[in-house]
């Protein structure tokens, strides 16, 4: 069911006039109209997927409950306990308890995980053939997204960072609100919960925010991404050593925009649709192509997966006692920066390595996320090194033309991740960056371009462009906080509409011009 077809906007309009009606009539019973929706939107995507999500939600919420009960008995064992030192050990014993229940979660989701997602790719690789390949098993809708919303669930439950949710209804409800389902955002309980289960009436403004913000991301999605699609492949699908290096740059800059519009044109729009029903969901994207690092890049870009690499992986992993000692030891003989940044570095690595994994078993995914990684602890470990080179060239640190250049940088930094990403075999990579260092060849770009008869290649670059253009000043717009939305709809009924069917008309010809596009990128990870 995509999100432009006719049986989604039918299934959409269904679903909000009975959210609406069911909130006036029964206020606290309107999250079942969600909990509904949820159901019919996942059994559309194929009935054998409901069994993943069950089974995901129904060990992760049992878990929650788990743990409540065994805090509950460690407190009861522990009131009739005098002598301090045995309160302690009784403590620990029913921690022990609590750890063993989170363990056997997150070994059994993530195992469900990893063995749809990665069980071929591994037995392909160490060479056992097909005999056990796990041919009739797709990767489920969601399956990634909704595996670390609940494990997130089941450590903060287990940290007692909140109460776990004793309904179970209205616990599937989080683990299965549709908009999150086709690809993230990655919403954490404490955040997204009780919007859920609070009742909501119809919001005209927020409606008309709602609107706008689909259709932005239909612009993004449609229009940028999409048009792209064909040229893109033409390009870097087939990298061989006589491929001139101006072709492979222009598909990699080319596939920058192709991922920024596919991705958070397909976040504007679920998030459009979530606050169709008065619910935030959290933000996955703040203009990363005006960030000024690559760490800076990862905070702005799917800002939800590397809020929860950094709360359930990196501070864990970091704060170690072998990471402690490292940091120590690496503080009394190389100083003291090294003593922060060293434990920091390595933890940064394992995040983006686990990173390229979260995206799939193959290669080319895993040199992606271990270059963000190493580049990102290089920079870190280098910072005494910049702040030197800056004070002895008397750099300007606050000019606007330092800013630029520390954009560009990055700019730079993150499409050289590019070719880790889109080029698929490792070898190929490495002939895409010698190609476009030491071949580049611009003379060779238009005759080696015609011979990929792309259909309709002018009208599609030229449309794309359009788009970025748009995309290019609300951006702008944006990072100087303006409140772009807000902008628009104070604008006379006049400009307001022709602003939207400027948009709408490019939308319905990118569908007439690219018919194949409409799927998501990240829906496949």
């Amino acid at each position: 069911m995509q999100l432009y077809s006719i049986q989604f906007v039918a299934f959409l309009c269904v679903a909000l006039v009975a959210y609406y009606a069911l909130g006036r009539a029964k206020p606290s019973y309107q999250w079942t109209v969600l909990l509904a929706a949820s159901m019919v939107f996942y059994y559309a995507t194929g009935w054998q997927n409901f069994f993943f999500i069950l089974l995901t939600a129904a060990s992760t919420w049992g878990v929650g409950l788990a743990f409540g009960a065994i805090e509950k008995r460690s407190k009861e064992a522990r009131a009739s306990i005098k002598d301090r030192k045995e309160k302690k050990a009784v403590k620990a014993k029913y921690n022990r308890y609590k750890w063993y229940v989170l363990l056997a979660a997150l070994i059994l989701n993530f195992g469900v995980l990893a063995y749809i997602k990665y069980w071929n790719a591994l037995l392909t690789a160490v060479g056992f053939g097909d005999s056990f390949l796990a041919s009739s098993l797709l990767l489920p809708l969601g399956l990634s997204f909704y595996t670390f919303q609940s494990a997130s669930y089941v450590i903060d439950t287990y940290n007692a960072k909140y109460e776990p949710e004793r309904n179970f209804a209205k616990y599937l409800l989080f683990v299965s609100f549709f908009p999150q389902l086709i690809q993230g955002p990655i919403n954490r309980f404490d955040a997204l919960a009780h919007q859920l289960f609070e009742s909501h009436g119809f919001d005209a403004e927020r409606s008309r925010r709602a609107l706008v913000l689909i259709g932005y991301g239909m612009l993004k999605k449609y229009v940028v991404a999409d048009l792209l699609v064909t040229t893109i492949a033409a390009c870097l699908d087939n990298v061989t050593g006589d491929t001139p290096g101006s072709i492979i740059l222009f598909g990699i800059l080319l596939y920058s925009a192709q991922q920024y519009g596919d991705f958070s044109g397909g976040i504007d729009m679920v998030r459009g649709v979530a606050m169709l029903f008065g619910i935030d969901m959290a933000q996955n994207f703040r203009q990363p192509y005006f960030s000024i690092s690559l760490g800076d890049f990862w905070r702005r870009w799917h800002i939800t997966l590397g809020a929860w690499m950094r709360d359930y992986v990196f501070y864990p992993f970091a704060l170690t006692g072998a990471m402690q000692n490292l940091g120590k030891w690496c503080g009394a003989h190389l100083g003291r920066h090294w003593g922060r940044t060293v434990p920091a570095s390595i933890a940064n690595i394992l995040v983006f390595f686990l990173v390229g994994l979260w995206h799939g078993a193959d290669a080319h995914f895993i040199w992606w996320g271990l270059y963000n990684g190493i580049v990102i602890a290089a920079a870190d470990l280098a910072t005494p090194l910049w702040e030197f080179l800056i004070a002895k060239f008397h750099v300007n640190v606050e000019s606007a033309g330092w800013h630029l250049w520390r954009i560009l940088r990055t700019f730079i930094v993150v499409n050289i991740g590019w070719y880790f990403d889109r080029i698929l075999v490792f070898g190929d990579v490495l002939t895409g960056f010698y190609n476009t260092l030491f071949n580049f060849a611009p003379s060779e770009f238009w005759p080696v371009f015609q011979t990929f008869h792309i259909h309709h290649v002018k009208l599609c670059l030229v449309a794309s462009a359009i788009g970025c253009i748009i995309v290019f000043i609300v951006s702008v717009l944006r990072e100087r906080g303006v409140d772009v939305t807000g902008e628009l709809l104070k604008k006379p009924v006049v400009v307001r509409y022709a602003i939207y069917a400027f948009c709408m008309l490019m939308v319905i010809c990118s569908f007439v011009i690219a018919p194949a596009g409409g799927g998501f990128i990240y829906a496949n990870f």
